[in-house]
């Protein structure tokens, strides 16, 4: 009897990219690997100068290279992927996760080579970066980031100083970087220790009355804490300073990516944040984005620009939304092997638009929208921390949809949620007993 002949396979994986080069990327120096056939000498160091840079991307050039893969650390490989790309080069930054777990390859030389090996094939994947202008404006909300949280370390020295002097301020004003707050630190460092005269100046809003921020304000009032709180004070304006050339140069940028110039429907009334722009940000993003971020419960103006200047307002990168949230690491893993799933665990990752949308899930705790009803039964099925991550999921693809077809988002509220949910639990209730042969009767007694 004839043997069955087997069906013969591809013996080598096809070259997808025969001009590719693979970058090793250092601090002081970068290894950059070219096709064999070439050059003489493949594999060359450059350093990271400019001019080197700029001789990098010639001999990168000689040699017909149109592609590059570039591995890096920290923030190294910018200078060279914008050069690179205004060159007209095809550069990807991967992910060095993707290509770090073969052994034996430990060298930068023998990094840069792999690296064109496999970008030779097609097997990398270039790590997302926004179009020009978007990085621009990315910049500046990280800067803005950076000052607010520089502002906030300088307000917890304020606070350092005035609990090493016994002054219990911040016992009975919720925040001393306030209004109260700041009136009574300004009078302290200009002199004035009369905790009568100090009490004055609260805030009719305060709770607290005037003889207990007195009480708070009998200290010791020595001088080196004095001198120190004089500082963070000094530091705390400074930051506002340049938070607000910050914030400038944010309106600018956002004026040059405007798409329309109408102004955004009235939405919700919202409290504004102390650390919001004190520009109309939400009319900016409006006419940058085509659509109105801001009216989805949770999403603030401070939290939609941290995600538009962490994205853009293209959205044709991620074929779907389940495509965002995974770049976004707000869905489940696959950790699968076996056909047995090993964990479903999200993975860990420091998006910032992630953190920005993780925060404004948490703020849905007491809304009465349908995604407060949502967050809240989430809360009641898992832990809060999954239960953030379900929420914000559920923000970012609303983002999504509303960024990728431009309409507005229209909230059913709390009761159609509870409706909604309440039908799909009878019609589930309703199929089982179908399938055990009974019938789902309601009770004349049903509230």
């Amino acid at each position: 009897m004839a043997q069955r002949k087997r069906p013969t396979t591809q013996s080598a994986i096809s070259l997808t990219h025969p001009n590719a080069a693979g970058i090793d990327i250092g601090s002081a120096a970068h290894f950059v690997a070219v096709p064999p056939d070439r050059d003489d000498e493949p594999v060359r160091e450059f350093a990271s100068f400019t001019t080197d840079l700029h001789r990098l991307a010639d001999w990168l050039d000689a040699c017909g290279v149109d592609t590059v893969a570039m591995e890096s650390t920290g923030v190294y490989w910018i200078p060279l992927y914008e050069l690179l790309e205004s060159r007209s080069f095809s550069v990807l930054l991967v992910n060095a996760r993707h290509v770090k777990n073969v052994s034996g390859r430990k060298s930068d030389v023998l990094d840069c080579q792999w690296l064109q090996q496999l970008m030779s094939f097609g097997l990398l994947r270039g790590a997302f970066r926004p179009a020009e202008q978007v990085c621009v404006l990315r910049s500046l909300s990280r800067q803005r980031t950076m000052l607010l949280r520089s502002q906030g370390r300088f307000v917890q020295h304020m606070q350092k100083a005035l609990t090493q002097m016994n002054i219990q301020l911040a016992n009975v004003i919720s925040d001393v970087a306030g209004e109260t707050g700041q009136k009574i630190l300004r009078a302290i460092v200009a002199g004035e220790r009369d905790g009568q005269a100090l009490a004055q100046l609260k805030n009719a809003r305060i709770r607290a009355s005037k003889d207990e921020i007195a009480k708070s304000l009998q200290g010791s009032w020595r001088a080196e804490h004095l001198f120190a709180l004089k500082q963070a004070l000094d530091a705390f304006d400074f930051c506002g300073t340049q938070l607000a050339e910050c914030d400038a140069q944010v309106q600018a940028q956002l004026q040059a990516l405007h798409v329309r110039e109408d102004a955004p429907a009235k939405g919700k009334k919202r409290g504004r944040s102390r650390n919001a722009p004190k520009f109309d940000l939400r009319t900016q993003l409006f006419q940058m984005c085509g659509v109105d971020l801001t009216r989805i419960d949770g999403i603030d103006v401070t939290t939609a620009l941290v995600v538009v200047s962490e994205v853009g307002a293209d959205m044709g990168k991620f074929p779907s939304d389940k495509h965002f949230a995974s770049w976004l690491g707000l869905c489940p893993g696959t950790k699968i092997t076996g056909g047995k799933v090993m964990s479903g665990k999200t993975k860990r990752c420091a998006n910032r638009a992630a953190q920005a949308l993780r925060l404004a899930a948490a703020a849905l705790r007491s809304s009465q929208s349908a995604l407060g009803a949502y967050y809240r039964r989430m809360c009641a099925r898992m832990d809060k921390p999954k239960a953030v991550t379900a929420a914000a999921h559920k923000l970012a693809r609303l983002i999504y949809a509303m960024l990728t077809h431009g309409q507005e988002y229209t909230d059913r509220g709390q009761d159609y949620f509870e409706e909604r949910y309440r039908q799909r639990v009878l019609h589930n209730l309703a199929q089982k007993a179908k399938a055990m042969g009974m019938q789902l009767v309601p009770s004349d007694n049903a509230a």
